[in-house]
This record gives structure tokens, C-alpha cells and sequence, in this order.
């Protein structure tokens, strides 16, 4: 049995090594026909648009029934709460500190401006005394001139009355003034009579002690004046004299 199985298998293999060797030196084509009658289908299918198209009504809304209206809630009264409270009072008192703070302020700001005005004012008054250039008036010799002659008028006047004592100095001090720093002068009487306006009764005061001062200088010019044509015409009268008897004698 085994020795058919054998022989048969070595029967085939040279009966396989020859259809393979025949196949191989006796080539052929083949060709695969397909049934004569199949089709194939076309990628794209002709498709034929109308020539009228049937107008596309819109799809029907549902129409939702309206709701009824709310009718409105009575307003009730609620009373206010502490926190709610607190913060009314909290806003009142800020609003008083804030009041109180621009108030603060505001006087502040005004107190400082009356202190700039005033320095200014100061500045600007004493820069008014001084004279000008074209003037050609000097404040430093003319000061110590003013000042010499007051002290003069003190030590003449050192074991004289108070009054005495306190007018002459000033009196000479102020002639010294007029005499030597005229522009000067001035500009200070100008001054002097601007700020002796805003009180009526010191104005009218200084006016009435002007005149009398000019009143009184009149008289004395005039006195003056009289008592030298007196001595002058004594002076001539006498000399008159003289010469008559000068003339007599030879």
C-alpha cells in the first residue's frame, strides 16, 4: 500500500515538470470577454430641469395664541431696613465732612490770597517811593543827610521840653527831606494823603493844619517883607542923615 502511494506521487512529479515546461516554451494569451449585452451605468444621470417650475409656497406658520397680559402687582409699602439705614445716615455724614472740608478750603485759599495781595500791595508801594531815573535823585547820600539833621534837631533840643524834643527833630528831619530828596518826598506826601483819605476826619485835619501852615508862612513872608523895607528905609533915612550932616559939617 505504501508502495503505490510512493510510486503514484513519483508517477506525477515528472508529468507536472512537463505541462510546466510546455506552458512556459509554448506561451498564449488569453483574453476575458464580458457578456455582450452589459452596460455600464454613466457617473452622471442626465437630468432634465422644467421648463416652468411650480412656485414653492412657504410651509404655514403656527400662530401661537398671545398670552394674556399680567395684570400689575399692587405695590406694597416696605419699611426700610437697618442696613438700608445705616447707609442714608453713612451718606449724610459724608456729605456734611465734604461741606465742611470745601468750606475749609475755600478759607484757606482766601486767606492766602489776601496774604499774597497784601505782599504785593507792600512791594509794589514802597517800589513807588523811590524816584525815578530821569530824576537823577539819589536815596543813599540824601537818607543820611535827612538822618543828620534829625539827630541834630535831638541833641540842640536834649534839656528841652518833651514837646520840644519831639517836635524840632522831626520838623528838621522833614525840611532836610523837602530840601534834599524832593521827589522823594513827594511821592511819600502823596502817599500819606491816599491813605488819610479813607478816614475823613484825619484828611480834614490835615488840611486844616496845611493852611494854617501855609497862612502862617504867608504872614511871616509878609512880615518879613514889611520889617525889611522898614529896616531899609530906617537904613536909608539914617544914611540920609549922615551924609547931610557930613555935607553941613564941610
Amino acid at each position: 500500500m505504501a508502495s503505490r502511494v510512493v510510486f503514484s506521487r513519483r508517477s506525477l512529479a515528472p508529468l507536472a515538470t512537463l505541462a510546466l515546461g510546455g506552458m512556459a516554451l509554448a506561451p498564449a494569451t488569453v483574453f476575458a470577454e464580458g457578456p455582450s449585452d452589459y452596460k455600464r451605468k454613466p457617473i452622471y444621470d442626465d437630468f432634465e430641469i422644467p421648463s416652468n417650475p411650480a412656485p414653492i409656497s412657504p410651509p404655514p406658520v403656527a400662530v401661537q395664541p398671545t398670552a394674556p397680559a399680567e395684570k400689575d402687582e399692587e405695590q406694597t409699602f416696605k419699611s426700610p431696613t437697618p442696613t438700608d439705614r445705616l447707609a442714608v445716615e453713612v451718606g449724610k455724614a459724608r456729605l456734611a465732612l465734604y461741606k465742611y472740608a470745601v468750606v475749609a478750603e475755600n478759607k484757606v485759599n482766601e486767606t492766602m490770597d489776601k496774604a499774597f495781595n497784601l505782599e504785593q500791595s507792600f512791594t509794589g508801594t514802597i517800589a513807588s517811593l523811590a524816584p525815578s531815573r530821569e530824576s537823577g535823585e539819589q536815596l543813599m547820600p540824601g537818607t543820611i543827610y535827612v538822618l543828620v539833621a534829625a539827630m541834630a534837631g535831638s541833641i540842640i533840643t536834649r534839656n528841652r521840653s518833651i514837646i520840644l524834643r519831639a517836635s524840632l527833630p522831626l520838623a528838621l528831619g522833614i525840611g532836610a527831606g523837602w530840601t534834599v530828596l524832593p521827589v522823594t518826598m513827594r511821592n511819600v506826601s502823596d502817599l500819606t494823603w491816599k491813605y488819610e483819605q479813607r478816614f475823613p476826619v484825619i484828611a480834614e485835619s490835615h488840611i486844616r493844619l496845611r493852611d494854617s501852615i501855609r497862612k502862617g508862612v504867608g504872614f511871616a513872608k509878609a512880615h518879613t517883607e514889611v520889617g525889611a523895607r522898614y529896616v531899609d528905609e530906617k537904613v536909608t533915612d539914617a544914611r540920609e542923615t549922615v551924609e547931610g550932616w557930613v555935607q553941613k559939617g564941610k
